[in-house]
C-alpha cells in the first residue's frame, strides 16, 4: 500500500471522526494516529529510542560532529 493511500485513509478517518464525534474526537483520533505511526516506525527498525534523546550535535556514537 502506498504511502498516499494511507494518507488518503488518515485523512477520512478524521474527517468522519471530526464530523460525527466533533473536536474533541478528531483531535483523540490526530493523537492517538500519532502514536500509532511512531510505534509502527519503531517496530519497522527505522527509529531507536535513542534518536528522541541524542544531542544534535553529535553523531550516532556520541562523538561531536
Amino acid at each position: 500500500m502506498s504511502m498516499a493511500v494511507v494518507g488518503m485513509i488518515a485523512g477520512m478517518a478524521l474527517a468522519f471522526a471530526g464530523y460525527f464525534g466533533g473536536f474533541g474526537a478528531f483531535l483523540l483520533v490526530a493523537a492517538l494516529g500519532a502514536v500509532g505511526f511512531i510505534v509502527g516506525r519503531f517496530l519497522d527498525g527505522d527509529l531507536e529510542p535513542g534518536d528522541f534523546f541524542r544531542s544534535r550535535d553529535r553523531d550516532r556514537y556520541g562523538r561531536p560532529r
